[in-house]
Formats: structure tokens, sequence, C-alpha cells
């Protein structure tokens, strides 16, 4: 059951146009040294709202779980879709991501005959037409809900390889960049699970002390 609740969350708009039927597109774990990278494909119904709803990087954990089971339920169509840290490794993450989300497109029911894609690049996918829109996880209700589900599905997979490897910590930094990842890869390496091209090893990271942003 969707919580009454207020919020500074923006109204976001259904789609992008009206004419044909749309999917919004979002990645999540691109920039992490760790773990595969996800992307989610979404079709959002007339009349779809939660007033939570936003870019995932602007909700808090308990909510984004709480918009992934929302969403789920009543998406007209959704699909998340990963690849690997060894594939990563050999296409580059550029890469990795675009066919995340190709493999995300491929898994709908129906087919999306129109594609919303958060951010400034997408390599088409099929013939489809699509339209790349800046931060538009913030301003379109189906990038954001893909952006809930590959941020919540991805972030699940790490709690789980999280248990193989808890000195990396990644039940709390998510594979990401923290300063208490970089500590862990310094006293103990990296693992089967950290992205190889990413130059994180012993001695290629940059100076604990320096400021992370």
């Amino acid at each position: 059951m969707t919580k009454k609740v207020l919020s500074d969350a923006p109204r976001l708009q259904l789609r992008y146009q009206q004419d044909l039927l749309e999917a919004g597109c979002d990645e999540a774990g691109r920039g992490c040294y760790a773990g595969p990278v996800f992307a989610a494909a979404v079709m959002l119904p007339e009349g779809f709202y939660h007033p939570l709803l936003n870019d995932s990087k602007q909700i808090k954990a308990e909510i984004r779980t709480e918009l992934r089971y929302y969403i789920e339920a009543n998406a007209l169509a959704y699909a998340v879709a990963q690849v690997s840290v060894e594939e990563i490794d050999t296409i580059n993450i550029l890469k990795a991501s675009q066919k995340a989300m190709h493999l995300a497109l491929d898994a709908l029911i129906p087919e999306a005959a129109f594609i919303a894609v958060d951010g400034n690049y997408f390599i088409p996918y099929r013939q489809t037409p699509h339209t790349c829109i800046i931060k538009g996880d913030g301003k379109y209700a189906h990038i954001a809900a893909a952006s809930i589900l590959a941020k919540t599905y991805r972030d699940a997979y790490m709690q789980r390889i999280h248990e193989e490897f808890p000195h990396y910590n990644w039940v709390s930094n998510k594979g990401y960049g923290t300063l208490t990842h970089r500590k862990a890869i310094e006293e103990n390496g990296i693992c089967i699970h950290h992205r190889k091209s990413f130059n994180i090893l012993p001695g290629q990271l940059p100076s604990l002390e320096d400021e992370w942003h």
C-alpha cells in the first residue's frame, strides 16, 4: 500500500511524446569500482503517479525500495538487465552501460516504439526512435522509474556479494570508490568482482589523503 505523504519531489512528466508507446531507460553503477552495471527500461500507464518518485540519487534507500515494488506492481511493462565485470573490462564501461540498456529493452513486452534515455548519449536501438534527456530521471516519470529499478536491483546484488568479501563494505558503499572502499583495496588488493580496467590496483588509486567527492 502506498503511503500518503507530503513530498518535495517534482511532479514528473509521464512521457516525452504522446504518439508512440514509449519506454524510459536508465543505468546504475557506471562509476563503481566493483560489480556489474545494471540498466532498466520501464513503460508506464496513463495516470501513473507516486508522490515520492524522483531521480534515485535523490531518494533514501527505504523509499527506493517502496518505489521499486510500486513500479513493479503498476508499470505497463518493465525489465532489468546487467552486464558483468568481465564484459565491462573487455568492451569498456560506456559500451557495457549501453548494452545493459539494450538488453533491458530486448526484454520488454510489449516492445517500445520510442525510447527516452537519461543522459546525453545512446547507441541507437534497432530502428527505434529515441531522445536523450540530460537529468531526465528528474524530469520524466518513466526514466525516474528506470533509475529506481536499476539502482535497487544493483544494490541488492552488491549486498549479496558483500557476504563473500565483507572487508570491502559493499553493503554500505555498493561498490563506489568511497574512502572505506579505497582503503580496503589498499590493504587487501582487488577481488574477482572488481573492474580491472578501472586502474584501482594498490598504487593506482588517488592518495587516501585526497578529498573524495
